[in-house]
């Protein structure tokens, strides 16, 4: 039954797709280049994985 509920309450993609988005848009609109959109992707990527393994472990759902 945990199985279940654990794969119900896994939204850590989430985290991830919106650190990804926020970040290119983010670099595009600040430096106005595409070019900084991979390095704005990549911190982005980063961002969420630290809230990730930071905030949202400990958290009891």
């Amino acid at each position: 039954m945990s199985v279940q509920e654990n794969s119900n309450n896994n939204f850590n993609w989430l985290y991830y797709a919106l650190g990804l988005i926020f970040g290119v848009l983010t670099a595009v609109i600040i430096t106005q280049s595409y070019i900084f959109a991979f390095v704005g992707a990549i911190l982005g990527l980063l961002t969420a994985g630290l809230f990730l393994n930071a905030i949202v472990k400990g958290r009891k759902y």
